[in-house]
């Protein structure tokens, strides 16, 4: 059972308030919405309070080209995927000693919200000494789902290689997909939702010599994975891809959609493994949204507390596409959770798509 042993963050520099962030949205969409008090109610409600983004807020103000906006894409995700993983192979929460780059035999790199060819981490590797032969996965396209099928194709290459020890690192920088000149209620509600985030996250195979490094008493291994695809669901969300750029699209039905869909799924899930949902310990949700939060807990009938975790990430730094996941994993794994606990890890995407894992503790 491959483990997690570490997880680290790189906050974008620029702190945007969700009130500053409400006020942008007034002056651009009120010349288009006559009810534009009642729409922008959707900031408020959706209990964000601040998020990060890699420009700040009059970068907004002004027209960029697609070709702009990609080579900020390129120039942030390589400056901020360096220092995460940095941060996570000599990350003192976790980690008795750093980790060194030879160590690393694969990395996976998750992302939709730019593009780069080379890939972000074949150039992040000539910058950190990562052995020459370390192979290289870039997954592109999964939207808010990346984060956790990143850690599930991770725990898959584990299990092949159990000597094995990976990285998943996911960049996502929602904010610079921003278009100024699309006045559609999709774009305002991602104006008031979407953020910039990036983590790196360890994960080691059996056969690793976890003992020299792991500081904690108990981390999460990895017990199962599963992907999941809703048929006939292409246009519930993802990118129009225009001359100008990347057009958000998502359905206002998501929450409904996740209501009524994903308790089989997680049922079917989890009786694979002999468990049932009132087993579960800890759900380390992605929080896409206050109301998709509200549906995991409708549609599982598991209590409001078990999402404070996601909420609080959400609270704090918005909905991050990929990297959210991983940033509300983290907080769980600065917890001292007793060993045999078990967790299910879930995250939607495109497709319509969701990705689960099995967590259990041990130590």
């Amino acid at each position: 059972m491959p483990t997690i042993l570490s997880i680290a963050e790189a906050i974008p520099p620029y702190e945007i308030k969700q009130t500053q962030a409400t006020e942008f949205a007034r002056e651009l969409f009120s010349g288009s919405f006559k009810e534009i008090g009642r729409l922008l109610k959707a900031f408020e409600n959706g209990l964000i309070e601040k998020r990060y983004f890699v420009n700040p807020v009059g970068w907004f103000q002004e027209n960029h080209s697609f070709e702009e906006k990609n080579n900020v894409y390129i120039e942030s995700a390589v400056t901020l995927g360096r220092e995460a993983i940095v941060k996570c192979l000599d990350n003192n929460q976790f980690l008795k000693k750093r980790i060194p780059y030879e160590d690393i035999d694969a990395i996976f790199y998750i992302s939709t919200t730019g593009i780069a060819t080379p890939s972000i981490e074949a150039r992040i590797m000539n910058l950190l000494p990562f052995h020459l032969h370390t192979k290289r996965i870039p997954i592109w396209g999964l939207g808010c789902a990346g984060g956790a099928a990143g850690l599930a194709r991770a725990f898959e290459y584990c299990m092949a290689f159990p000597k094995a020890k990976v990285l998943v690192l996911s960049v996502e920088l929602c904010s610079i997909t921003f278009q100024r000149n699309d006045l559609s209620k999709s774009n305002l509600i991602g104006t008031s939702l979407f953020a910039d985030g990036v983590a790196c996250a360890l994960i080691c195979g059996d056969s690793c010599d976890i003992g020299d490094f792991r500081l904690k008493t108990t981390y999460p291994s990895i017990l199962a994975v599963q992907s999941a695809l809703l048929p006939d669901s292409l246009d519930v969300m993802g990118w129009d891809i225009k001359n100008e750029g990347l057009f958000v699209r998502f359905s206002r039905d998501i929450p409904k959609i996740v209501h009524n869909w994903l308790k089989p799924v997680a049922e079917e899930f989890l009786h694979e493994h002999r468990l049932q949902i009132d087993k579960v310990d800890y759900f380390i949700a992605h929080p896409g949204g206050k109301k998709v939060l509200d549906a995991y807990v409708e549609s599982l009938g598991i209590p409001a507390s078990m999402t404070d975790v996601s909420l609080e990430v959400l609270k704090n730094f918005g909905n991050m596409s990929s990297a959210t996941i991983l940033y509300v994993l983290k907080q769980y794994m600065e917890m001292d959770i007793p060993r045999g606990s078990n967790g299910l890890c879930a995250a939607l995407g495109p497709g319509f798509s969701s990705e689960m894992l099995l967590l259990r503790w041990f130590d």
